[in-house]
């Protein structure tokens, strides 16, 4: 039977559970009839409202943004935030989001690791976020050629001497409130939400961005499954922009961090189309979990990554 998991163990958030539907053994008479009191909200169409679920349909949401500690356009949390004013990417001089590249030099993820080489001659990077990988500075790319987020050697960006001087330094930080449970990166997906949009009417085609997909460990060109840890939460005109890739089977220490709902974690609506081929039909929910990854140099890299995209492995 499927309970409310916070019906049976009330503390189980705070300890990193998933407070939605969960399987769980057979209950004794007492703990079944506190569960029947909990099943409306394990509604099968999974439109039931979160207690952390922000209502991002609203166009003034984006507008209502104020300073926090990652950033001074923050919405829902101090910790979920633009990068900066201003557009979410590298742009040129000229004002353009693509920079031109020489092809031929890895791709790699947060570890360093060699996703793959990257064979198109231009790149789109994410503001002020670099790494020293493999004994150089790198810049976080979109849409490689692995079909993913990864990094590129800035020495490598045509008008390197413009980049860094378009580039800033933006980091996620701490919230110093304390540690919660440690998760696994999956090694799967599932398909039937990675096409369901993070943003309401979204003008992105049913294979484009702002997919539920574009924050879960997906297959990716070179073979192996791969995901985002984001900077900011999708949904609320913040960019929901990446801040680091990394492989599958990697672990991420969630940390307990301060939101508007009082709740350590953020939940968005995830939309379809409706009758008009437009995305406005509400279809569930995407929780996103803060916390950080210790890449293999020993840094911390702090984000929100998807709670789909994690498996729960108790304390680190």
């Amino acid at each position: 039977m499927c309970v409310d998991a916070s019906v049976l163990a009330p503390d189980f958030a705070h300890f990193g559970g998933h407070t939605g539907c969960t399987c769980a053994r057979p209950m004794k008479p007492l703990a079944l009839l506190l569960a029947v009191a909990s099943l409306s909200a394990c509604a099968l169409d999974g439109d039931e409202d979160e207690d952390d679920l922000v209502d991002t349909q609203s166009d003034a949401l984006s507008r209502q943004t104020k300073p926090g500690v990652n950033g001074h356009f923050c919405v829902a949390s101090p910790y979920n935030c633009r990068f900066h004013e201003g557009s979410s990417r590298v742009v040129t001089q000229g004002g353009e989001e693509s920079w031109g590249i020489a092809t031929g030099y890895s791709i790699r993820d947060g570890n360093g690791e060699v996703l793959g080489t990257q064979t198109g001659s231009r790149l789109t990077f994410n503001y002020g976020q670099t790494r020293l990988l493999a004994g150089k500075a790198h810049a976080l790319a979109l849409t490689t050629s692995n079909g993913s987020a990864g990094w590129y050697p800035i020495d490598a960006i045509l008008g390197e001497a413009s980049f860094r001087k378009q580039n800033g330094e933006v980091n996620a930080k701490d919230p110093g409130r304390g540690r919660m449970a440690c998760y696994r990166v999956r090694d799967s997906s599932d398909p039937s939400i990675e096409l369901k949009k993070v943003v309401y009417d979204s003008k992105e085609g049913i294979d484009g961005h702002e997919r539920a997909g574009d924050y879960l460990p997906l297959a990716r060109n070179n073979g192996r499954r791969s995901v985002n840890l984001v900077f900011s939460v999708p949904g609320f005109g913040l960019g929901g922009a990446t801040t680091d890739h990394f492989l599958s089977g990697e672990t991420f220490h969630r940390v307990s961090v301060p939101t508007d709902s009082g709740l350590p974690s953020i939940s968005i609506p995830l939309w379809v189309r409706d009758g008009a081929g437009h995305f406005r039909k509400r279809s569930g929910s995407l929780r996103f979990l803060y916390g950080f990854i210790v890449a293999s140099d020993g840094v911390k890299r702090y984000g929100w990554m998807a709670e789909p995209a994690l498996m729960p492995i108790g304390d680190c």
